[in-house]
């Protein structure tokens, strides 16, 4: 294989725009016993893809899912989200509640203070009445 060939290959490799095809032979040519003395650091990297092809795990893979908690924190967020809005919802109606109370009361206050004048109206025509009678009574005697 020519060396600018592969040059060119390894400076692709490390762009990361090497095919399957272009890193295949690239770990061929690596995998040989002579390789250019300035690409013999690459060497060691690519002998290190080969050997981890060849690895396999041995180690038994448990087939139980992990459990997860999703249900639970979901029924607890909720939880929070329905407290939070009979909180807020709570508060809102003791609100309207004070208004209420507050537009009851200035509007008892108002018809009070309209009885009270039609009252003092009274009052005033019963002094006048009074006025008259004492002149007349006086007179009589």
């Amino acid at each position: 294989m020519e060396l600018a060939k592969i040059e060119t290959l390894v400076e692709k490799y490390l762009e990361a725009e090497t095919t399957l095809a272009e890193e295949q032979q690239l770990q061929a040519y690596f995998a040989q016993d002579e390789v250019a003395p300035h690409l013999q650091e690459y060497q060691v990297l690519f002998g290190y893809f080969a050997k981890a092809k060849e690895e396999r795990y041995t180690k038994p893979v448990p087939l139980k899912p992990k459990k997860r908690n999703y249900l639970k924190w979901a029924s607890v967020a909720a939880v929070a989200v329905l407290m939070f809005g009979a909180y807020l919802g709570n508060d809102y109606r003791e609100q309207k509640i004070a208004e209420q109370a507050y537009q009851d009361t200035q509007e008892a206050l108002q018809l009070l203070a309209f009885n009270y004048s039609k009252g003092t109206e009274k009052i005033a025509y019963l002094n006048e009445f009074e006025k008259t009678k004492n002149k007349i009574f006086k007179n009589e005697q």
